[in-house]
């Protein structure tokens, strides 16, 4: 995106895609839901794509969607955030505490009749963002280097906590409230993969691509000219993600339309819920807007991609589980997309803190 210091004055300087992102998004998964409704066998077609249970299509997507964002990242400011023992904690705290039990409150209490549905949403919360998070940051001008970092905080604790913390919210607290119990089957590599397709490979590809890029050309010609270049496609790998995700779902979601409007109620309460958590307690804790902002996003945000495939591993593909994991990115795209927008307009409420980055673009 290009940036300026004020909103209203480069309105007229961004790009089509840029102007217009809620429309092509909007688009994308119009498209999506069309094509999986009426091109026949498209969907069993996508499905089919796939190496040890990875979607080729849908990796393809993220990888081409994170690449330029993780190609911005300093990685030489990455101890400055490191560094930051209230950001560090404040993440941990709501991605690993409070998001996973605010979604098991949700679950149970606006789906006790829906177990499957119910299962979904919990397994949805214990999924926290390592992906499509880094695109909503950067598009809400959030610290690009404390993204990089808390996703990779995220990814070290969802190898660990995963398997545990399913085990905890789907047999043993239920147990304690006398509430029906499940199991789950997840291995630690199965978790581990996700980690290391969708946030290894682009990660290491953008710190190649900037020390390399530094090394021979300098930071100003990396800065001006490649990163320019190659911006646009975090956008275009976006949306053919997401045509892609909606279309792999497109009948079923259009054929059970109730269905999908009791999950994403929950889906709807959580997003609203943790995000607006994450900024205030950003602003207690004076991180500044940037920091703010990465705080909130990557507490709203999660990894649909080990959501789905736990799901449709452990209880089919067309079973209740997996329409829940289904409906959470087509709750999740249009909302964050709309909390990127909140957050441009409430930017002027945040004081700059003593650790915010000094000389970020404001679109």
């Amino acid at each position: 995106m290009t940036h300026t210091a004020s909103t209203p004055a480069v309105v007229g300087k961004l790009s089509a895609l840029d102007r217009l992102l809620p429309v092509w998004i909007g688009a994308a998964m119009v498209t999506g839901l069309l094509l999986g409704r009426w091109v026949t066998g498209l969907n069993t077609a996508l499905e089919r794509v796939q190496v040890d249970g990875i979607s080729l299509p849908i990796a393809l997507g993220l990888l081409i969607m994170m690449y330029p964002v993780l190609a911005k990242v300093r990685y030489d400011r990455l101890v400055t955030v490191t560094g930051d023992r209230a950001l560090m904690l404040s993440s941990l705290l709501l991605n690993w505490l409070v998001g996973p039990a605010l979604m098991f409150a949700l679950a149970w209490l606006l789906l006790p009749d829906l177990p499957d549905y119910r299962t979904g949403l919990i397994i949805v919360g214990l999924a926290r963002c390592i992906a499509m998070v880094i695109i909503w940051n950067d598009l809400a001008c959030g610290d690009r280097e404390a993204a990089a970092v808390l996703v990779a905080l995220n990814s070290i604790f969802q190898v660990i906590m995963f398997a545990v913390l399913s085990w905890f919210y789907l047999s043993v607290l239920p147990g304690w409230l006398h509430l029906p119990q499940t199991n789950i089957t997840t291995s630690p590599w199965q978790i581990a993969k996700s980690v290391l397709i969708f946030l290894g490979i682009p990660l290491l590809a953008g710190y190649l691509s900037r020390r390399i890029g530094e090394q021979r050309k300098g930071r100003r010609w990396y800065e001006t000219q490649f990163l320019p270049r190659i911006g646009p496609w975090a956008l275009y790998g976006l949306l053919f993600t997401i045509v892609i995700l909606f279309a792999l779902q497109g009948d079923q979601i259009t054929n059970r339309p109730w269905d999908v409007a009791r999950i994403a109620l929950p889906l709807l309460a959580y997003f609203a819920i943790m995000w607006s958590g994450g900024n205030v307690l950003g602003m207690v804790l004076g991180l500044g807007y940037e920091r703010t902002t990465t705080l909130a996003f990557t507490a709203a945000g999660n990894n649909f991609e080990l959501a789905i495939a736990v799901a449709i591993a452990t209880y089919g593909a067309t079973s209740g589980q997996a329409l829940a994991g289904v409906v959470g990115p087509l709750i999740e795209v249009p909302v964050l997309v709309a909390l990127v927008y909140v957050s441009l307009a409430l930017r002027r409420h945040y004081s700059q803190g003593p650790n915010a980055a000094n000389g970020r673009r404001i679109p």
